[in-house]
């Protein structure tokens, strides 16, 4: 009778897609050309996920060579520009977190493929309280519950504070960026698991990453990673 009954609602209320309002067979999301056309990562710094030329022989970007991060690898779906920033943009600005299944779908199906062990824990960038009740939601946190769920991970949002309210990364320099984060984060939990993975939607210059991971790690993590829908750079 459910199966009957998703049939019914499929037929009289047809998906579409996000991006161009098509058709989709499976409910909101992405038709297959959009998805076959949206801007996906391919040759990536195995650190931190920068895009590098196809021509570079290198595994790690020449910051990662020179000063590594303090997580240990990066999984990134796809580059932050259009049309995946404009989805990024209508989750966290205009509270569409119907994108958030979405995203976050495309990012377990990545995840689910591969042949390392998966992390026993999934921690969203947390947001300041303040920036919270503004906003209503923490975008990190809706994708990590998602992934978790299709991953069979747990997920947690109360593991990590945010100590105080910092300016946004992206009106800032990039020196700016690492000072704006210095000791922003608290990590409330007495044991972590030894492989953990920090889940957030866009990464840009690393640093809120490097300053999460560096809080986790001197509370027990022993292997960081990062998950997050784009990559800027």
């Amino acid at each position: 009778m459910v199966y009957k009954l998703k049939g019914i609602l499929a037929a009289l209320f047809p998906g579409r897609c996000r991006l161009c309002s098509s058709r989709t067979p499976t409910g909101p999301g992405l038709c297959l050309p959009c998805r076959n056309e949206a801007p996906w990562l391919a040759h990536v710094c195995a650190r931190c996920s920068l895009p590098l030329p196809a021509s570079c022989d290198d595994s790690l970007c020449g910051r990662c060579q020179k000063q590594a991060p303090a997580f240990d690898a990066t999984t990134a779906l796809f580059h932050y520009r259009p049309p995946v920033d404009y989805l990024i943009k209508r989750l966290k600005f205009a509270g569409e977190l119907a994108i958030g299944p979405l995203l976050s779908g495309l990012l377990a199906q990545r995840l689910a493929d591969r042949d390392s062990a998966l992390p026993e824990l999934l921690i969203p960038v947390p947001l300041h309280r303040s920036r919270l009740q503004q906003r209503g939601f923490n975008q990190s946190t809706e994708l990590a519950r998602v992934v978790g769920q299709q991953l069979e991970i747990r997920s947690t949002h109360g593991l990590c504070l945010r100590n105080r309210k910092t300016e946004p990364q992206s009106l800032l320099t990039h020196n700016a960026r690492r000072l704006n984060l210095r000791n922003a984060f608290t990590v409330t939990a007495e044991k972590l698991p030894a492989h953990v993975a920090i889940i957030d939607d866009v990464m840009t210059t690393g640093h809120t990453a490097n300053e999460l991971a560096r809080a986790l790690k001197g509370a027990g993590a022993s292997k960081v990673e990062v998950w997050v829908i784009a990559r800027a750079g």
